[in-house]
């Protein structure tokens, strides 16, 4: 049988692709955005799953960075939201991030367990799809949903995710992921400005949220994964090792 790639959403999805997978954990906005920036630029990450966690693995490092949302809210005592565009404008790259958000975490948290966890946002989609299509049969790539809504910005960067892995010799794993994959395949980066998450950061006044996103679109020719409760960077395989660690910023 030819590789699959089967596009999916929500946590209670991952129990589907615990054995046999390669789990991408996809939350445009703004988790695996964040965790991913947070990394490329040199800081540690730890997603947690809620507040109690958040605080217990703050307690264990040494002057943490604590990142994050309930409800769109950050919470009390937390250093900044659930923000890549505040992240970047940062300097204090020594202080480990522990990052909360209420998908996308949530979702980190239930493909812990799976066989192989990435991470992917906008940045780099592509890079990743060659790094699967090098190590893995079978991918399940997964968006984080928000309010029992499968986000546009997550169909797209899944869709675009398992577009690339069709070029590569892999086929569709279900009807669904199939009409995903066509429905955005070729659209503009700025396609889901129109859906609700994008609707919630101009009604919140989080505009630089947008302006990073659609600013940093495949910059990054980098994989990380989700390894021991922690966002790692991915040797990128088959990669010249001068260029493994290359970022290629606006």
């Amino acid at each position: 049988m030819p590789n699959s790639v089967t596009i999916d959403c929500f946590a209670e999805s991952v129990e589907r692709y615990r054995k046999g997978y390669a789990v991408v954990v996809i939350d445009v906005v703004r988790a695996t955005t964040t965790a991913i920036t947070a990394v490329a630029l040199g800081r540690r990450c730890l997603p947690v799953v809620s507040l109690d966690a958040a605080h217990s693995v703050a307690s264990r490092l040494a002057d943490p960075l604590l990142i994050g949302e309930v409800d769109g809210i950050m919470p009390e005592g937390f250093d900044i939201n659930n923000s890549p565009a505040a992240l970047v404008k940062r300097t204090d790259l020594h202080r480990p991030a522990v990052l909360l958000s209420s998908s996308g975490t949530k979702l980190l948290e239930a493909a812990a367990s799976c066989e192989a966890v990435f991470l992917a946002c906008l940045r780099n989609f592509t890079s990743l799809a060659n790094h699967l299509a090098g190590s893995f049969a079978d991918v399940a790539v997964i968006g984080a949903g928000t309010r029992g809504e499968f986000r546009e910005e997550d169909q797209i960067c899944c869709a675009w995710v398992a577009d690339r892995l069709f070029g590569l010799g892999y086929r569709a794993g279900n009807e669904e992921t199939a009409a995903i994959a066509e429905r955005w395949r070729g659209c503009r980066p700025d396609a889901w400005t129109r859906g609700n998450s994008a609707a919630y950061l101009r009604r919140s006044q989080q505009l630089d949220e947008l302006e990073f996103i659609l600013g940093h679109i495949d910059d990054l020719q980098a994989v990380f994964a989700l390894r021991d409760g922690e966002v790692v960077w991915e040797p990128l395989a088959r990669a010249d090792p001068a260029s493994e660690r290359e970022l290629l910023y606006d």
